[in-house]
This record gives structure tokens, sequence and C-alpha cells, in this order.
């Protein structure tokens, strides 16, 4: 007897339950982000020099404007980092509201945005 080949399976459970899969597909990108040395800089220099163009950037690391962008990209992705155009230049800043939708789907009904690891925690600050 042969078989139609056809499987059905059910949903694989979330592992946090309540935890919809887009919002931990977000903070894995908020921590991807973190985690690569030129992007935390980038952050860094942002954070003390307000507004920068891709070019000042890479002055500041000393990399080309493609690996810049490529950084820039990810933090924009993550919802770190925001940019405004002038002519054909970009100019990147801190986007202090960049991350509202992740922590409203994190910390659902008023919860205290805070995830602790031992003794590190993170404080996310609701705008």
């Amino acid at each position: 007897m042969e078989s139609t080949g056809t499987v059905i399976t059910a949903p694989k459970p979330s592992p946090v339950p309540g935890l919809p899969d887009r919002a931990l597909r977000g903070l894995t990108d908020v921590f991807k982000s973190l985690a690569d040395k030129s992007r935390l800089y980038i952050l860094l220099l942002l954070t003390r020099n307000g507004e920068m163009s891709v070019s000042a950037i890479g002055a500041r690391l000393g990399q080309s404007q493609p690996a810049v962008s490529h950084h820039l990209n990810q933090l924009k992705k993550a919802g770190l980092i925001d940019y405004r155009r002038d002519g054909k230049f970009n100019f990147y800043r801190i986007d202090p509201a960049g991350l509202d939708g992740l922590i409203a789907e994190l910390f659902p009904d008023g919860a205290e945005p805070r995830i602790g690891f031992g003794g590190l925690e993170v404080l996310f600050k609701r705008a």
C-alpha cells in the first residue's frame, strides 16, 4: 500500500509562553547589533557626537564606506538608529523611539521593561 506522503505537524510551541516570534526575532537583532565591536563603537560615537555622516563614522573607525554602511544597516534593522538624507549624504543618529514597538511586544500590559542576566540587567525606557 502506498502513502500519499502528506504529513501534518503541529506548530512548534514557543519556548517562552506569550512571547511572539516576531518579538524574539527583534530582540535577537538588537543583541546581534550590540555584540559586534564596530557596531557598538558606532552607537557610542552617535551617543557622544549626535548626528554623523557615513564618511565621518568611517574615518573614526578606519573602515571603508561600504563596511560602515553594512554596520549602519544592521543597527537600523534592529531599531537602534535612524537617518536623514541631506542631498547625497545620509546622517545617522540614535533613534530613541526605535525600540518602542519591540518593547510593547516584549512587555505587554505595562510590565516593567527589564531583562536580567544574573548580575547584568537590561532596562528599556519607554519613550
